[in-house]
């Protein structure tokens, strides 16, 4: 039971001060569309008032202890997961056709839920605080703040917008993704809003204060100028060409308007394949400053093809409610025959289904990527492994069985059993499908096993116009990041884009409409350290924080 007369000791500003670290958590990543630059600006301060709330007195004059400060955290937690995660009302409301009441329910519970990771910090923080001081804790602030963030990813498994994120635009600051991937990053981050709250006590000359001044600005300087020169030093040369398919399938509740049949739809998603738009956008579409282009202005080089058709060296349908199953013999021989006509790798998002007696439902059901080579007639196939909670399986489904409806458009799927890679023509490519882009341990694995280039097929619609598509594409842009590699990206929806090794959006279409674009792309084979270790920066944080409670524990012992 929680000690009520603790709580009432705290004073009202420092509840006010977790909402607003809560809120400016919020604002630092996208809500409705692409996130403003000076938005993300605000998560150099958006821990600042928790740490400050973390690191004040409570009426009686003490210091917040363990338990009030686990209180603040927790707050702090609700009101970013509730703001960043909004969303989930949406998807469980119009395409779980669950009433609004329920659906807001869930959303509550869900922020209430993963709060307590943010509970589990400020508790961190009391202890370090209470055992070695104010000024230590906020020293161990970042390890204690990467250890959290790397415990929401291993227990509950949804790193999601982990706070690295936020900064995804950021080329001088991205360097560190290569190294520690985007927990590096947070640890800058959260490193940053300690530092605002360190009391460094310097002994007073004549000039101390104007060069400290003059110093500051010459640092502020310097740094804007390497975010003006290091873009271009970044940038890879892209080699080949994909085509991209968008294929704009309604969800859910939005279907509407006479159905098309499958041979419909394979024979326009093929039409588009053979045809992609003459004009793409150069850079993140609904964002200010991006432009339209033509074709011609890429320079990359393509292989020859036939007159009237424009050449490419793969070809990406994306995951999408489109029911292609890779047991249909029909829909194989249409794959087959588009590879073949246009002598390009296709890979298409569709249902592995795999015939079995000895189950239950006569087989296994999987959210697949198929592969399809030109001249060859069988088929390869990925099958997704980390699968979304919910969404396309239903964990402990005697508890939870009002959430049948959110699967009923996917299916009960099941998870696939290795990450492979697929090889074709002398180069080697990494599939990862929509959930699995926000585990960057996870999509690391397939450059590790070899890949050049990385593909990702998503479905956003599930997301409708709410920010979520754009936070999950800035997490595969971090992916993109950490391994240094091309990754295209096809969405049923939007956002389908290329994505260069150094996390920018080289090319994209419009949201919500069905077309095609010709992309440029290239083929890399360095390893970076993330690449190589993996988690391992985020891993000694946690070992720190370790370190400390143990720590701790033997001074309050001795």
């Amino acid at each position: 039971m929680v000690d009520s007369t603790a709580m009432k000791t705290l004073p009202l500003r420092l509840w006010a001060l977790a909402i607003l670290s809560g809120m400016l958590q919020v604002l630092s990543f996208p809500l409705a569309g692409p996130v403003p630059v000076w938005r993300t600006a605000l998560c150099w301060v958006a821990l600042w008032p928790l740490l400050c709330a973390l690191a004040a007195d409570n009426k009686d004059g003490r210091p917040v202890n363990v338990l009030q400060a686990t209180f603040i955290g927790y707050l702090a937690g609700f009101v970013f997961y509730l703001g960043n995660c909004y969303w989930i009302f949406q998807t469980m409301n119009i395409y779980g056709g669950l009433p609004k009441p329920v659906s807001a329910g869930i959303l509550v519970l869900f922020a209430l839920y993963l709060g307590l990771y943010l509970a589990l910090f400020g508790a961190l923080m009391a202890f370090a605080r209470v055992r070695f001081g104010r000024q230590t804790a906020m020293v161990l602030a970042p390890f204690l703040w990467v250890a959290v963030e790397l415990a929401r990813a291993r227990i509950t498994g949804f790193p999601w917008d982990l706070l690295g994120n936020a900064q995804v635009d950021n080329p001088l600051l991205t360097r560190l993704a290569p190294w520690g991937g985007a927990y590096a990053i947070s640890f800058v981050i959260a490193g940053v809003n300690a530092l605002w709250l360190i009391r460094i006590r310097l002994r007073e000359r004549k000039y101390l204060r104007p060069a400290l001044v003059v110093g500051l600005v010459v640092l502020c300087g310097l740094y804007l100028l390497a975010l003006r020169r290091l873009p271009a030093s970044l940038e890879s040369i892209p080699t080949a060409s994909a085509t991209l398919v968008q294929e704009n399938l309604a969800v859910g509740a939005e279907s509407s308007g006479p159905m098309e049949t499958q041979a419909e739809r394979i024979s326009s998603f093929a039409h588009l394949s053979r045809n992609p738009a003459h004009t793409e956008l150069l850079g993140i579409p609904e964002l200010a400053g991006t432009k339209s282009v033509t074709l011609p202005e890429f320079a990359y080089v393509m292989k020859p093809g036939r007159e009237g058709y424009q050449p490419t060296n793969l070809i990406v349908w994306p995951e999408a409610p489109s029911e292609f199953h890779t047991n249909d013999p029909v829909f194989a021989a249409k794959m087959h025959e588009l590879a073949d006509s246009t002598q390009s790798l296709l890979i298409v998002g569709s249902l592995g289904v795999v015939p079995d007696p000895r189950v239950e439902r006569g087989g296994y059901v999987y959210d697949s990527a198929a592969v399809f080579s030109p001249g060859e007639t069988g088929s390869g196939r990925y099958d997704k492994i980390h699968l979304v909670p919910w969404g396309e399986y239903i964990p402990f489904k005697r508890f939870f069985f009002f959430a049948n409806k959110l699967t009923a458009g996917v299916g009960d799927m099941d998870p696939g059993a290795e990450r492979t890679v697929l090889r074709r023509d002398d180069h080697v490519y990494g599939i990862f499908i929509c959930y699995e882009s926000i585990f960057g341990d996870e999509v690391r694995q397939f450059v590790k096993k070899g890949a050049e280039v990385l593909v990702n097929i998503s479905d956003d619609g599930w997301y409708g116009d709410s920010g979520a598509a754009w936070q999950h594409l800035n997490m595969v842009r971090m992916r993109a990041i950490e391994n240094h590699r091309w990754i295209l990206r096809a969405t049923n929806t939007g956002i389908t884009s290329t994505i260069s090794p150094s996390g920018r959006v080289v090319a994209s279409m419009p949201r919500k409409i069905r077309a095609a674009i010709n992309v440029p792309f290239g083929y890399e084979r360095d390893t970076t350290f993330y690449t190589q270790y993996g988690d391992v920066f985020a891993y000694l944080c946690a070992l720190v924080a370790v370190g400390m409670l143990a720590l701790g524990c033997r001074r309050a012992v001795n």
